[in-house]
């Protein structure tokens, strides 16, 4: 093989090489922040989510009673058909009342009261006046275990997971996911949500300080997460073949020339 077809080969296999490298400018998380020891402050709005039909509630009203205990009032003589059983991550059980497809949700001895189209705390003052009709001096509590969120594309865990906190970052949400794998854009997030009409998407760079601010930095329950991929996975992906036809190319180069270098 003569010097310019080595020429050739060294450089088509440093530009493979490169091809499939990446920086440390691409896995920086926030990059554009202030450097160490300064300080930033960001504006930060947490939407509010309405409840809707298909949600989950957690839902007590405890009291002192007469013997000196605290009871849940609505604990006992609670309907099967009313209730489901929710196994969370910790291995504890707990109650939880529906939203039925016309927003209503049943409570034993209260009756049914509308909660769709309104806020958690604003469903959780509508009980407690509902819950003061019936009982005295209870102590309504009101939490929303439906709370799911998707996260596909490239990270480490893709799937579907429940959030059993009040709030939800983004951040958060792929942390759960395992991280954005290797192959996965910082720069390029889509967030999906479902809203009145149809659906919302968000563009969010997990590399600019501004993400901090955004409208989607705040998951609401059914967001869709999605991390795109960057396009050295197709490049890795293809890097076999190429390395083959490579490989190929130069055998069949090398045999012509000596072939022709014999005949000669």
């Amino acid at each position: 093989m003569n010097i310019n077809m080595k020429s050739a080969v060294y450089f088509t296999v440093a530009v493979l090489f490169l091809g499939s490298c990446t920086s440390q400018k691409e896995l920086a998380y926030l990059r554009n922040l202030p450097e160490t020891g300064g300080e930033e402050m960001f504006a930060m709005s947490v939407p509010e989510y309405r409840l809707q039909p298909r949600d989950m509630l957690y839902i007590t009203a405890r009291a002192m009673t007469p013997d000196g205990y605290i009871a849940d009032f609505l604990s006992t003589n609670r309907g099967i058909s009313n209730v489901n059983v929710i196994q969370s991550e910790s291995g504890g059980f707990v109650y939880s009342y529906n939203v039925d497809s016309e927003g209503f949700i049943s409570l034993p001895a209260i009756g049914r009261i509308e909660v769709a189209g309104i806020t958690l705390e604003e469903a959780g003052r509508k009980i407690q006046l509902a819950v003061d009709g019936v009982f005295r001096n209870t102590t309504v509590e009101c939490k929303l275990l439906s709370f799911k969120f998707t996260v596909i594309g490239e990270v480490r865990i893709p799937g579907s997971y429940i959030n059993y906190n009040n709030y939800l970052t983004v951040l958060e949400a792929i942390g759960r996911a395992g991280g954005i794998s290797d192959f996965g854009k910082r720069n390029m997030i889509l967030v999906v949500r479902s809203v009145d009409g149809g659906t919302k998407t968000f563009r969010l760079s997990l590399q600019d300080k501004n993400i901090l601010s955004s409208e989607a930095y705040f998951l609401l329950p059914n967001d869709v997460v999605i991390v795109q991929a960057s396009p050295k996975k197709i490049f890795n992906l293809n890097l076999p073949t190429l390395s083959f036809a490579l490989t190929s190319v130069t055998s069949a180069v090398t045999v012509t020339l000596l072939l022709l270098n014999y005949f000669k």
